[in-house]
């Protein structure tokens, strides 16, 4: 811990004490297990390795100035990862047992939550795995549930300042009334052509157009994506778009700051008229966009003219984050205190 320069941290893995596991056998979920051991011994036949049966999720844990550790909105976490293995036949984990699992491992990894004003988290990574022995395409009898956790820093390299995406039309995430709507890692492996293409031309993202028509706007990269226009904060609708918790949490921000909420599918003409646009997610939480270039049509599209934060997306960034760290008071019930 001591050689650990919190303020220096990337977004990646380091070891932290224990893991905490759970499985289901027998049409039941048994008892949450403690683990040290970073190894994950499965089956070469599970059918998370064959046909995809494998979910996860995202959250951070943050130390307050108080010294109290937050973790936010784990219900909310709890509830899409049920809605996961709905979309993929998995045994659902009930959501009691889940925010069980998160305290007990955030508790267990103390130690590991970054101080307040490092800039750094915990990041919870609660994952779920079809387990047993068959090379049918079908359910699996048997899965696990498995947390852990690790110090982060920012996602992005440049932190709260804009960058620039793209759109690369000839590449989907996810197909229509797929898999877009749920937290599989079949999304990522799908986007992952389209990013280093993206990241090789000096991109930050892809933005994604509808998988179907090609007309409307879709997810950005790994996060959704939203637009600010006068007093508005419009988000995209569609069936391939992953329900973000950090932009539910700031379409509820935006709306007590007195802005109309536009959640609908957003034509892609439609960003010509935007004052500011981001993308949001756990990892980022805002992530501000000054140009979105279609390399396709060879157009680009200037937001942050001067190359800074525009002012909504500011106030929601520093909202948020003061919501998460205890600096202001959480008057939603989206703070659990780990004690």
């Amino acid at each position: 811990m001591e050689n650990l320069n919190w303020s220096e941290l990337g977004f990646g893995y380091i070891r932290t004490d224990y893991n905490i596991r759970c499985y289901y056998r027998n049409g039941k979920w048994g008892e949450l297990e403690v683990c040290s051991s970073e190894i994950l011994n499965i089956h070469m036949a599970a059918t998370c390795l064959h046909y995809g049966q494998e979910s996860f999720e995202g959250l951070k844990a943050f130390r307050g100035k108080d010294g109290k550790i937050r973790v936010f909105r784990m219900d909310e976490n709890a509830k899409r990862m049920q809605s996961s293995s709905r979309g993929i036949k998995m045994a659902e984990l009930p959501i009691e047992l889940f925010e069980e699992a998160i305290r007990k491992v955030v508790k267990l990894n103390e130690r590991f939550v970054p101080p307040y004003e490092s800039g750094a988290a915990l990041y919870i990574r609660p994952l779920m795995l079809g387990l047993g022995a068959q090379v049918g395409v079908k359910p699996a009898p048997e899965y696990m549930f498995v947390v852990f956790v690790t110090p982060v820093g920012p996602y992005f390299k440049g932190g709260f300042q804009p960058s620039k995406v793209c759109i690369l039309r000839e590449y989907d995430r996810a197909a229509p009334n797929g898999t877009g709507t749920i937290k599989v890692g079949g999304n990522y492996a799908a986007s992952l052509v389209a990013g280093e293409i993206a990241h090789s031309k000096g991109y930050a993202a892809v933005l994604y157009l509808d998988p179907k028509e090609k007309k409307y706007l879709d997810e950005c990269g790994p996060a959704n994506f939203f637009g600010v226009r006068g007093n508005s904060y419009i988000t995209p609708k569609s069936h391939s778009i992953l329900p973000s918790i950090t932009n539910k949490s700031l379409q509820q921000l935006a709306a007590d700051m007195g802005l109309t909420v536009e959640c609908r599918p957003v034509p892609l003409e439609e960003i010509a008229t935007f004052d500011e646009a981001a993308e949001c997610g756990t990892a980022a939480v805002i992530a501000p966009i000054s140009q979105i270039d279609d390399l396709d049509e060879n157009k680009s599209y200037v937001i942050a003219k001067d190359g800074k934060p525009g002012p909504v997306c500011e106030t929601l960034y520093h909202k948020l984050r003061a919501i998460q760290y205890g600096d202001e008071p959480d008057n939603y019930g989206w703070i659990t205190i780990i004690e």
